[in-house]
């Protein structure tokens, strides 16, 4: 912008069309600047610049990078939301992990599906082990394991890398210096693990009718990647968010709005300097007949005066 003040009217008129292209990315179709700077955007290009078209041209051109700022914050401010949540959503998942380590029987995600026809004895099933012929009176929580936890968390982490890999289709690369696309798949990760946790933990407490028992490892590991891949349907909300904030950095400069062209077309109209306005009934002031015209006149007056006739 201080190089625009101090360029010669013919580097300010070459640099116009950059200034203009900028202001359409940036600010709005009924800003004022940008309206008024369409409108002698063809007079300051054909070298009829003034004084007052730069001083249009540099807060045009510094409002415009003050709206890219403004974009870029708000890049900035959902990726910074975005890395801290998905690092509260880790030490979650970690304390999760430990405090089933020291104390597996308090989150026991172990199950006994009805065996028919065995009734003094039962199968406990637990995300890392199957512990069969077990007595009927023996609490399934008793063989947790330290390791069950953590195991439903890797299954529902793999899960989640299944839904980060199918969302790349949708990732559109960006030019911004804030890597939000990476931060909202990250935050995929750590979801994924919890929430194959507490799916698993909602199946234990028959919260799900019909999945009250899960008949083997195999199962419980398989629901645990089913419930690690379901996180999708609540982070494509925040990828929804995150496409739709890079969607507002810069607008298509090709879009040419109704102002734009009805200020251009005024400034395309305008009277040139020296040519007759618009008579009584036009929009400007009346100024009398051209000056050829206010000849003849003036002829046929004093040739009436004279008594000679008027000369042709």
């Amino acid at each position: 912008m201080l190089l625009l003040q101090l360029v010669s009217d013919e580097e300010a008129a070459g640099s116009a069309s950059d200034v203009m292209a900028l202001v359409q990315e940036h600010l709005d179709p009924d800003d004022p600047r940008r309206v008024r700077l369409a409108r002698r955007f063809r007079a300051i290009t054909s070298g009829g610049m003034t004084p007052t078209d730069r001083d249009l041209m540099v807060r045009a051109l510094d409002a415009a990078y003050n709206a890219l700022d403004d974009e870029l914050a708000r890049v900035r401010s959902l990726r910074n939301i975005l890395w801290t949540a998905t690092v509260l959503v880790l030490l979650g998942v970690a304390g999760l992990a430990l405090y089933g380590w020291f104390s597996p029987r308090s989150l026991s995600l172990c199950f006994t599906p009805d065996r028919p026809g065995a009734a003094d004895s039962v199968t406990v099933v637990c995300p890392t082990a199957e512990h069969h012929d077990v007595s009927a009176g023996t609490d399934a929580s008793s063989l947790a394991d330290p390791r069950d936890i953590l195991t439903v968390e890797i299954a529902g982490l793999a899960g989640a890398a299944l839904t980060v890999i199918a969302s790349l289709r949708r990732i559109r690369g960006t030019d911004s210096p804030y890597m939000l696309p990476l931060a909202s798949a990250v935050l995929k990760f750590p979801t994924g693990a919890l929430s194959a946790f507490l799916g698993l933990l909602l199946i234990r407490g028959a919260f799900v009718p019909g999945l009250s028992d899960l008949d083997s490892r195999a199962q419980v590991l398989g629901w645990a990647a089913a419930f690690g891949a379901a996180q999708h349907l609540v982070t494509r909300l925040v990828d929804d968010r995150a496409q739709m904030t890079l969607s507002e950095v810069g607008r298509p400069t090709e879009a040419v709005t109704e102002p734009e062209r009805t200020a251009v077309r005024e400034g395309a109209a305008a009277p040139q300097s020296g040519a007759p306005t618009a008579g009584p009934a036009g929009d400007g002031h009346y100024e009398g007949p051209p000056p050829g015209r206010q000849e003849s006149a003036q002829d046929e007056e004093r040739a009436a005066e004279s008594g000679r006739p008027a000369p042709s």
